[in-house]
């Protein structure tokens, strides 16, 4: 059955390839980014918003832009990767821990805060939120300090708000996509985007009120968190 799904993050990367992917399988999408203008085109029968996933105030014009219409799916794939290395990283400067935490974790937040009236008139709609295996404490390997705190946050952040939305019927998850092959991923990742994307939508439309606050790949195996 067709559904209405909102994806944030959809320049580039996994977040463009899900919503090509869901709308070519008869979904309404409804496709966020930072600058629609500048981005590579997306197919015409994707609507096109623009938002910037730090800032409330864009989320309040996108929520206003959305008055009405029912959300059955929202995807936070919006994300930042500055800083690859250990201690010594030039990168992890306080404005590359504001922009990753703002972005990573802060995004998903404001996003759900504006889009939950939008969520409630679904009915039972999802949740789910792009985090990393690399946000597992259990998993944890050092460098990429400010990447590993941001997605550990947004694993936190799916598990609170699965409980908190749980009276409303609306279920969350958090999903690992696998090290994809994307301008952040680079050529070395062994995940294919394509493949990717076909696992999180299936993963997605298995999220339920039963396992909502699930943290897992794309190919649903369980992460310790």
């Amino acid at each position: 059955m067709p559904q209405t799904i909102l994806i944030t993050g959809t320049s580039r990367g996994l977040g463009r390839e899900l919503a090509i992917q869901a709308q070519q399988r008869g979904d309404r999408v409804i496709a966020t980014m930072r600058a629609p203008h500048a981005s590579p085109a997306l197919p015409p029968e994707i609507e096109v918003l623009p938002l910037e996933v730090t800032k409330t105030d864009a989320h309040a014009e996108l929520a206003r832009q959305m008055e009405g219409v029912a959300i059955d799916l929202l995807v936070c794939s919006a994300g930042v990767f500055p800083g690859r290395g250990g201690l010594r990283e030039a990168q992890c400067t306080e404005l590359d821990w504001f922009i990753g935490l703002m972005t990573n974790v802060a995004g998903p937040y404001f996003a759900v805060r504006a889009l939950l009236p939008n969520l409630r008139l679904a009915g039972r709609a999802k949740v789910a939120i792009i985090s990393s295996a690399m946000g597992s404490s259990e998993n944890a390997a050092g460098g990429s300090y400010i990447y590993r705190a941001s997605k550990a946050g947004a694993v936190n952040l799916a598990r609170n708000l699965a409980v908190e939305l749980a009276p409303l019927g609306i279920a969350v998850g958090a999903y690992h996509p696998g090290w994809v092959r994307t301008d952040m991923g680079t050529g070395a990742a062994p995940v294919d985007l394509n493949h990717s994307a076909t696992g999180l939508l299936e993963r997605f439309a298995e999220l339920s009120s039963e396992t909502s606050g699930i943290f897992e790949d794309y190919l649903g195996n369980p992460i310790p968190f």
